[in-house]
């Protein structure tokens, strides 16, 4: 496989395991992608050998119809052609247009060079009817790519032709908008120098995948009318565990990486997010009778700016609630362990930090009433500093469960984070501790 899991747990062992950022940074490449071979990962220990991918023997370049025309059967053409030990081109200044939900799950020891321009056609209709469905927080995507030992490359473009998305959510909250990127039970491969745009919904969606890196990526595509681009977060990781998210530059509306229900054993680093949501840990809970774990979590060298959150952990209450009308829930269960979130550059964020077990729940006395059924444990948050917006002033930062039975060991170091009038206040409640670590009020601010 092209990363091995033991290569991605020894990447684990070092880092999540409390280890410097040198040592980190040792582990993952810092340089950016390249050509076949390209290994992400550079061992701690150089003298051993690792396998990588095979040589690829065969070559497939994908025609196009040219003129907007489907070029989904030129595509699944080449890639059947090319399975099992190829290299699939999609030419340097060659547009193609895809058209037809593709299920690219069958795939094997192939790589997807993609060095032209991909265009999702704006067929709304088609694609809220054809579009690959996924059980959580009903998640669509174009297509869906899994398989063993696949890696996609390229310097090309994949444009989700978002704009009509947008519009269409705008008068219809229930509109199942495509996910740009489907990486579906991919068991080891990579995706890097991609520019992904104007996704309708989230740009990468990662379910029951594990060995996977991405890494040089470009996100980026807002709405050119007065309908904003909603929920474009840049990765939701999900039921997936050795995942490695690295050296990209991420501008969307939402989270720039939101660890979902059970996502374990996951690097982030060196990644510029702007406009975001920070990087979250959820939501979880939102489903009674649902066990979410989210656990062995490193988020390394963020530069954050204009965003809601830096690092943020949202958790739903014990109780049903809602969010919005397309986002309700609360009453299930699990836990958040060993997360840690190591240097970030602050600049314009609303909250530095936050912690929340009410999420999708104004009212915080209910909230209280009902205390979230999924515990927080084992957090480090450290090394941070910057400025945060105006929009708490002067709070830099929310640390709130909903009972101190089910927050523990959370730690916070070496944050120096002010906001725009010079405090370090952060609102606190029911975490044991807290109070020797940051300076604490008892100011009262929404959790949303």
């Amino acid at each position: 496989m092209r990363v091995s899991s033991y290569i991605a747990a020894a990447l684990l062992q070092a880092s999540v395991a409390r280890s410097s950022p040198v040592e980190a940074e040792a582990l993952v490449s810092r340089g950016g992608p390249s050509k076949r071979p390209y290994h992400p990962i550079t061992p701690k220990h150089p003298g051993k050998s690792f396998p990588s991918s095979p040589a690829r023997t065969k070559t497939c370049t994908v025609k196009s119809h040219g003129d907007g025309k489907d070029d989904s059967d030129y595509i699944l053409s080449a890639i059947k052609q090319c399975n099992n030990g190829g290299h699939v081109v999609f030419s340097k200044e060659k547009s193609y247009t895809i058209g037809t939900a593709l299920d690219l799950t069958f795939l094997k020891q192939i790589d997807l060079d993609i060095q032209g321009t991909i265009t999702f056609t704006n067929d709304t209709d088609y694609w809220q009817a054809n579009s690959f469905k996924h059980i959580y927080q009903n998640a669509t995507t174009f297509f869906q790519l899994g398989g063993e030992d696949v890696n996609v490359y390229g310097g090309g473009t994949l444009d989700g032709n978002g704009q009509v998305w947008y519009d269409l959510y705008a008068k219809d909250i229930y509109t199942l908008r495509p996910i740009l990127f489907g990486t579906i039970g991919l068991k080891g491969g990579s995706i890097s120098d991609l520019n992904l745009r104007y996704s309708p919904q989230w740009y990468n969606f990662v379910a029951n995948s594990s060995d996977v890196v991405f890494s040089g990526l470009t996100i980026s595509g807002g709405s050119t009318s007065s309908n904003v681009a909603k929920n474009t977060d840049g990765w939701d990781t999900y039921r997936s565990s050795n995942i490695v998210i690295q050296n990209s530059h991420i501008d969307n509306g939402d989270d720039c990486v939101s660890f979902k229900p059970n996502s374990t054993d996951i690097v982030v680093q060196n990644l510029i997010c702007n406009g975001s949501h920070g990087i979250s840990v959820g939501s979880l809970g939102q489903y009674v009778g649902e066990v979410d774990i989210v656990k062995n979590v490193y988020v390394y060298n963020i530069s954050m700016s204009n965003a809601s959150d830096g690092a943020r952990i949202k958790v739903w209450p014990g109780s049903a609630s809602a969010l919005s009308g397309d986002l309700q829930g609360g009453g299930g269960s699990g836990a958040v362990t060993n997360i840690t979130y190591d240097g970030m550059a602050i600049s314009n964020v609303d909250y530095a930090i936050e912690i929340t077990q009410c999420y999708g729940q104004k009212n915080i006395t209910l909230c209280n009433q009902y205390p979230s059924n999924l515990t927080i444990s084992d957090i480090t948050i450290r090394n941070f500093e910057g400025t945060t917006s105006d929009k708490y002033d002067p709070l830099v930062g929310y640390l709130v469960c909903s009972s101190p039975q089910v927050c523990s060991d959370i730690h916070i170091k070496n944050v120096n984070v002010v906001s725009p009038s010079g405090t370090n206040l952060y609102e606190c409640g029911s975490i044991p501790g807290i109070e020797s670590q940051v300076n604490c009020t008892n100011m009262t601010a929404s959790s949303n």
